[in-house]
């Protein structure tokens, strides 16, 4: 067995006094990729940004790489996010840069590297994400697919040992879902990176995913393969699967 390179401990949050997770505890293993399944407002968005401390619980404790998130400052945040890619739904590409500044950004703000080695850098991402010579477009430039794609290149830029993706897949057509589907198995596979899929998409977690913890009303509700959440005999897995069009 691997070892833990996230742990989640007791995690409770509300907002506005409805809770939206409800004692969340659940480990992730070095190198495996684990997909976080259910409807929307479960919650699950919540937490991947927990995971970085964009959003702080109001208890529980949150460990990524043995460091404890809920208990960092600032600075301490943003050192650990070098560690930590994220590909943010919607990619959220800042307009007004190109696609080479929008990949060297996080280089230029955490990495000491010189221009050539940015360029390198720049290079190299785009091209492990199957997007050449397409430094100077400007986002608007680009289709959804492409942008993804863009957002992926960015974050692991900085060589990350943790992934985390939100919904990357949303607003795709299937062949384009696919590719993704396909770049986020490669890059797990190449740069052995340890990866959460934050969907709910079916078809993307039957594709990707070593393991599925599925989220309903706040609570874990199972964890296991996609083999083991298929053949599951709780009501509310049984419903998601059966209701979701992408099976």
């Amino acid at each position: 067995m691997k070892k833990k390179i996230i742990e989640i401990q007791n995690v409770y949050k509300s907002f506005n006094g409805h809770r939206v997770l409800n004692d969340i505890n659940l480990s992730i293993h070095e190198g495996e990729i684990l997909s976080l399944l259910g409807a929307s407002g479960t919650g699950k968005s919540v937490l991947l940004k927990e995971l970085i401390g964009l959003i702080k619980p109001d208890s529980g404790n949150i460990f990524v790489m043995g460091k404890n998130v809920t208990q960092m400052n600032e600075d301490a945040l943003i050192k650990l996010r070098v560690h930590v890619g994220m590909l943010f739904q919607g990619a959220a590409l800042f307009d007004s840069l190109t696609v080479s500044e929008n990949i060297a950004y996080p280089l230029r703000e955490h990495l000491n590297l010189s221009e050539n080695e940015i360029k390198s850098r720049v290079s190299e991402k785009l091209h492990l994400v199957g997007l050449k010579g397409i430094e100077a477009k400007m986002p608007d430039e680009l289709s959804g697919g492409m942008k993804k794609r863009v957002g992926l290149a960015r974050a692991i830029a900085t060589d990350p040992e943790i992934i985390l993706y939100d919904e990357p897949t949303t607003g795709l057509d299937p062949m384009t879902a696919q590719r993704i589907n396909e770049l986020i198995m490669e890059l797990q596979k190449k740069l052995g990176i340890t990866t959460i899929v934050v969907t709910h998409d079916l078809h993307c977690v039957k594709t990707v995913s070593d393991r599925i913890a599925m989220l309903h009303e706040g609570k874990i509700i199972t964890v296991g393969t996609w083999q083991e959440i298929a053949s599951s005999p709780l009501k509310e897995v049984k419903d998601f699967i059966s209701g979701n069009i992408c099976l």
